[in-house]
């Protein structure tokens, strides 16, 4: 299976679409609004580019990705007025692999575009163009580009480690799990380790030579946990999986050797490989952590825990589907998720379970 073709968000604006699941990813990027806006700020005081040339990297299609580029809009606008000088025009590219739905992303552009007043207003100054590709690959034209952003996209890996599963299907490494989990064997945790350090240093490498000197970067990504901590939510995934193949619903088969391209590093092996790397300036790296539904009840503290499960398993079944429905098929996506409500409910009731996030703040050196 090729994660390329398969590795993308449920589309359109249906009931189980990103477009209408995406509230954790939104309140992550509210979250690093600040981050986002004081380095934009401090870069364009730098600089003083006539037009600011922004990138958002793996950014899918919601409203997620032009809240971004808006509030980056009115941040500059805002500090030209401060310097009593003419605002830049801005050129954004929004960057995600082929099977992303870009058609519903340019149609929120389009919305926005009006909320914001048109061509007449701020937004006339903002040309928007899609880059289809994946980042883990050169995009855009030697010193090209000013400031990069990527939310929640450098835990995907461009593939799964080949070595977990044997080209016969034989000495599965990584039996009854999608991911690395905590009954994982030392050897997978190696093998997707060293498959996010190759994607991660060409990550910065490309970068590295797209941006123009002193250009930015702010990078939020999903981080790991303790052993000790819950389970995470794609091992919870597993747990119904396996499930379904001891009731006979699913073949053992398939989910022998099935392995999500997911890594969630942590903080010490991204600043290791930044490090590393050597083209970056580490400005900032911040570790936080937030409940599974901490967003959900500062959107509506009136929701009940089984409402909260249900939302949840809604939204995370806008980000796998396509992928499982692939290798396991849309018949089945149904039960797995009906499941999977059951077991997130039972683990927020019985546990503290908490997503971990890394904001990362780079400046390419001069």
């Amino acid at each position: 299976m090729d994660a390329d073709q398969v590795l993308h968000m449920n589309g359109g604006e249906g009931m189980i679409s990103y477009s209408n699941n995406s509230l954790h990813q939104k309140t992550i990027i509210s979250m690093v609004k600040p981050t986002v806006q004081e380095t934009v700020e401090e870069l364009y005081c730098t600089l003083l580019p006539e037009c600011l040339k922004i990138a958002d990297l793996g950014c899918s299609f919601a409203s997620n990705t032009l809240l971004v580029v808006s509030d980056i809009i009115e941040s500059i606008q805002n500090t030209s007025q401060r310097l009593n000088r003419r605002p830049p025009s801005f050129q954004v590219f929004l960057n995600d692999l082929p099977g992303n739905d870009f058609n519903t992303l340019f149609k929120s552009y389009k919305k926005l575009e009006e909320e914001k007043g048109g061509q007449d207003q701020g937004f006339g100054k903002c040309f928007i163009s899609t880059v289809p590709g994946s980042f883990y690959g050169r995009l855009f034209p030697s010193n090209s580009l000013h400031f990069v952003h990527s939310s929640y996209s450098l835990m995907w890996l461009s593939k799964v480690p080949k070595s977990l599963v044997s080209a016969s299907g034989q000495g599965v490494v990584n039996k009854g799990n999608v991911c690395v989990a905590k009954t994982s064997p030392p050897a997978v945790h190696k093998a997707y380790l060293e498959e996010f350090q190759s994607g991660f240093t060409k990550f910065l490498k490309f970068r590295a030579q797209e941006l123009v000197p002193g250009g930015s970067m702010v990078l939020t990504t999903m981080g790991s946990i303790k052993s000790d901590d819950p389970l995470s939510i794609w091992e919870c995934v597993g747990l119904n999986l396996n499930d379904m193949v001891s009731e006979g619903l699913i073949e053992e088969e398939k989910l022998d050797v099935l392995n999500l391209p997911y890594y969630a590093a942590s903080k010490e092996e991204v600043q290791k490989l930044i490090e590393e790397e050597g083209s970056f300036e580490l400005k900032n790296l911040e570790v936080f952590k937030m409940d599974w539904d901490t967003y959900l009840k500062k959107a509506n503290s009136k929701l009940d825990e089984q409402q909260r499960a249900a939302i949840i398993t809604s939204h995370i079944r806008a980000v796998g589907e396509p992928f499982l429905a692939a290798h396991f098929g849309e018949a089945a996506m149904d039960e797995l998720f009906s499941r999977f409500k059951d077991n997130v409910l039972h683990h927020m009731v019985w546990e503290t379970c908490e997503y971990v996030n890394l904001v990362i703040s780079l400046t390419k050196k001069l």
